[in-house]
């Protein structure tokens, strides 16, 4: 048995601004909207940052405009919230224009467990730009999770923790803290913890990404309308993954991507610590008791 998946992220409806076609959105949605109904997916994954934040009023709008656009969609459809979402409204406010409620979320789908972490992705200004946080009780959530799984699990969020390179990301390049949680090592070792396979999706970086770490594969899925890898055309990127024993992702749009891989349990050998503290220890005492 598999589970199919319709995928959109950072769909930012609104203004354009700076790389982000967000006057693109509506149409883009129309468009998605058709992909899923024609793939027959078992369930659309709604990544976060449907619109670009400007202020409580007009942000509630682009919300209840989105929302709109996916009522056209046949298949059960699970939101997770973006920063861009969460900038001036709650969690409360999207539920209620969104029509669900928005905790942490497990579903089983053709012996898969999709694993819904909509962990907080509000933005805690500070001195600069800020950056997010990881309340404790959303971590430990995620730990007894995984640890509780008795099959494989894609694991969905709006942010990224796997820690893989921005070198090149328009946004995040020189900004590589916001890109993810300060306490991301920690959630990909309380994901590590699994007894299952795992694959683990995310947002908010606004491009196509696959990073191994540890033996758990992390994908982050291109925005709808993003232009800065497509010349200034949004990237009108919409994502189908197949999971059963291999998984199939395509992505597509201006900025295609299509990958197969067989999901492991495997954990790789432990880093070695630093060279200048191994080259303290004499050669060929390494296993020496103290």
């Amino acid at each position: 048995m598999t589970a199919r998946i319709a995928i959109v992220a950072d769909i930012h409806h609104g203004a354009p601004s700076l790389t982000k076609r967000g006057d693109a959105a509506l149409a883009l949605m129309e468009e998605f909207a058709r992909f899923t109904n024609d793939a027959r997916p078992d369930l659309v994954l709604d990544l976060g940052d449907r619109i670009s934040d400007i202020d409580r009023d007009r942000d509630l709008e682009l919300e209840r405009e989105v929302a709109e656009a996916f009522r056209a969609i046949e298949t059960p459809v699970c939101h997770i919230n973006g920063n861009h979402d969460r900038e001036h409204l709650d969690v409360e406010d999207n539920e209620r224009v969104l029509g669900q409620a928005l905790g942490h979320q497990t579903i089983d789908i053709g012996g898969w467990r999709i694993v819904i972490w909509r962990a907080d992705t509000h933005i805690h200004r500070g001195p600069k730009f800020g950056s997010f946080h990881l309340p404790e009780a959303d971590l430990l959530w995620l730990s007894r999770t995984v640890r509780n799984s008795d099959r494989p699990m894609l694991i969905a969020s709006h942010v990224p923790i796997s820690g893989h390179s921005q070198v090149g990301n328009y946004y995040f390049e020189n900004n590589s803290a916001a890109s993810t949680y300060p306490q991301a090592a920690r959630a990909r070792a309380m994901v590590e913890q699994a007894r299952f396979p795992v694959v683990f999706l995310s947002g908010h970086v606004h491009w196509n990404t696959v990073t191994s770490v540890n033996g758990i594969v992390h994908l982050t899925q291109q925005s709808l309308t993003e232009s800065f890898t497509t010349d200034g055309e949004p990237a009108e990127a919409m994502g189908l993954i197949e999971l059963g024993e291999t998984v199939n992702w395509r992505v597509e749009g201006r900025d295609p991507l299509s990958l197969g891989f067989r999901p492991t349990v495997a954990r790789w050998t432990p880093p070695v610590p630093p060279f200048h503290s191994l080259a303290e220890i004499p050669a060929g005492k390494e296993d020496e008791p103290a």
